[in-house]
């Protein structure tokens, strides 16, 4: 597995044309190493959203590139995006967007049999390691907000996948309850083989991180790294 994870080079992303155009990304160039925590921190309408799907392969660039483990993004099919999206990427989103009819096990089960065997002892392992081992069978109207999120994470993790990717994975979380997830977080990068890359608005929890990326209008405006990246309950406690 490459070193370089994530490699953008003047991205360029343009929605509408003529009086419509709006340009979500403008000349965004960076790179993310592997084993990083990386914060993209920026406010609502700066971008942020946008440079997720192209790193999802959610949609593809207008112009520039981006490479991800050394793939280049921009020129893939749809089955090809879709295999990319199975094997290389996990994702923890806002919206937990679980199955309301499946148990917690089932939710994570889901996700592990699309990417390899024994679906149901991975999901038992991952949940366990997200705290849920007694909560394995019950449906997520019969937990918490901050439990479901946990089942969200728990299901980006079972595929055990290079790059996990966060999308305000604790806007709606209390203060508690989004420590939980952001250790959930930090730790899943603590082998220095996985990479997390975390969208977020807040900039206290782009304290945490290895590597801050901020983003306003559309443009990468700054690009620091934490000497002393500070724990959760640090920062939060």
């Amino acid at each position: 597995m490459p070193d370089l994870v994530i490699e953008a080079k003047g991205l360029r992303k343009v929605y509408g044309t003529g009086a419509t155009e709006t340009v979500a990304l403008d000349s965004v160039t960076f790179e993310v190493q592997r084993g990083e925590f990386v914060v993209l921190l920026g406010a609502s309408g700066s971008g942020k959203t946008t440079l997720m799907n192209q790193i999802g392969a959610l949609e593809g660039p207008t112009s520039g590139s981006l490479k991800v483990n050394g793939v280049e993004l921009g020129g893939m099919d749809d089955k090809e995006r879709t295999e990319y999206r199975r094997s290389a990427l996990g994702f923890v989103f806002q919206l937990y967007n679980l199955v309301p009819t499946l148990t917690a096990h089932e939710n994570v089960a889901l996700i592990a049999e699309i990417t390899g065997e024994h679906a149901d002892e991975r999901a038992d392992r991952v949940l366990v390691a997200v705290g849920l081992g007694d909560r394995a069978n019950h449906f997520p109207s019969q937990l918490s907000g901050g439990q479901q999120q946990r089942v969200a994470v728990a299901r980006g993790l079972v595929k055990n996948p290079p790059l996990l990717l966060c999308d305000e994975p604790t806007g709606a979380l209390s203060v508690e309850q989004g420590v939980v997830i952001l250790d959930l977080l930090h730790e899943a990068t603590s082998d220095g083989e996985r990479t997390v890359f975390l969208v977020t608005h807040n900039p206290r929890i782009a304290e945490m991180a290895d590597r801050v990326l901020s983003l306003t209008d559309g443009k990468i405006v700054g690009d620091r790294v934490n000497a002393d990246p500070k724990t959760p309950a640090q920062i939060f406690g």
